[in-house]
């Protein structure tokens, strides 16, 4: 029990450092993204090992790995736009504008 939980700490710490180097101007906060991974992956791991028991650690390594993805997939933003200046809309037809 142990031995698969570090596992999973381990796998969800990669899953974060990765995701940091891969996308760092899509992570809101390093200390965030890193504490989110290896928290998800034990979660994972620890559902995933009630639920299947004893006797089960690649099972229990894979849900780990999955659920840590999509736990740290929630924390991406998208991607920064570059900012155009905005044109000024046309005034309406028949509506009257301040001058």
């Amino acid at each position: 029990m142990i031995w698969e939980a570090l596992g999973a700490v381990i796998v969800g710490f990669a899953i974060a450092l990765s995701a940091r180097r891969w996308l760092p101007e899509r992570f809101p906060a390093p200390a965030l993204t890193l504490a989110t991974g290896p928290v998800a992956a034990l979660l994972g791991a620890l559902l995933t090992r009630s639920i299947l028991g004893p006797g089960h650690p690649v099972q229990v390594m894979v849900a780990a790995l999955a659920v840590g993805s999509a736990l740290l997939s929630v924390l991406v933003r998208p991607p920064r736009r570059r900012s155009r200046p905005r044109s000024q809309a046309a005034p309406l037809k028949g509506h009257r504008t301040a001058c």
